[in-house]
């Protein structure tokens, strides 16, 4: 209620209601509501939804001239419908970005706890995949041509795998950061003992420092439709950005 004058206004046959016991009242006739209508003028203004379900009538001008007053109103109608489904879209669409961003920002937090190397990738891959809501993460990390990088993190740590030369630009694509795909078979080079779980996945690439091979993380879900090409990729490449300068840290590495 806000107190108006006009949110109280008497319905229409004097809003008053039968007793219990008593009979219903006699439906309204139209010279009642016409009445009541007059009495209120502000009544559609106060209530505007009421117009939605009024038809508007049909005139005709005589001499085969039709009259376009309902064509206009009824698509005016369509259009103020089509305008509040966006807007439901574009609400719930919102609330669903506010929410990974929330996620995000959860993960980061628990990566910024670790207490060691093995620690961060422990926690990346087990407690980040559960509040980013996936079921895999890893990190892939190319293997020199030569085998004799002293910089690559070691990769039998849990989590972390070795993956052939030239394998992050075959799995991303050369140049891009973020590739994301539905409707597949989990890569055990990537994923692991996990890749079975996976259907979809989004693969960001790392660029950890410039004396250390290419890698990539890895993100996979049992859910086909959990990545999509045309997503957006802004929170998934901003986590790949912390999970590069954690390592670098943590290995005391160059950019």
């Amino acid at each position: 209620m806000t107190g108006n004058s006009r949110d109280a206004a008497p319905e229409p046959g004097g809003g008053k209601r039968p007793a219990p016991g008593q009979p219903a009242r006699e439906p309204l006739s139209a010279v009642q509501v016409i009445d009541y209508l007059r009495r209120h003028p502000d009544f559609l203004c106060d209530h505007p939804d009421v117009l939605d379900v009024l038809r508007p009538p049909a005139r005709t001008s005589g001499n085969g001239v039709a009259d376009l007053q309902q064509f206009m109103v009824t698509r005016l109608r369509s259009e103020i419908a089509d305008l509040q489904a966006a807007h439901d879209a574009m609400v719930a669409t919102s609330r669903s970005n506010l929410c990974a961003q929330a996620r995000v920002h959860k993960a980061i937090l628990l990566l910024l706890g670790a207490r060691s190397f093995e620690h961060f990738i422990e926690t990346l891959t087990t407690d980040v995949a559960v509040v980013l809501d996936v079921d895999v993460v890893g990190i892939g990390v190319e293997q020199d041509r030569d085998c004799t990088h002293a910089s690559t993190p070691r990769c039998e740590t849990p989590g972390v795998f070795r993956l052939a030369a030239g394998a992050v630009d075959r799995l991303i694509g050369p140049g891009q950061q973020v590739m994301l795909r539905a409707d597949v078979d989990g890569d055990p080079a990537i994923f692991g003992p996990g890749a079975g779980l996976v259907h979809s996945q989004a693969l960001i690439r790392l660029t950890i420092s410039s004396t250390t091979p290419c890698a990539l993380l890895a993100f996979g879900s049992r859910h086909a439709d959990k990545f999509q090409p045309g997503q957006g990729t802004e929170l998934l490449s901003f986590f790949a950005r912390v999970v590069e300068t954690s390592i670098r840290g943590w290995l005391n590495l160059p950019e």
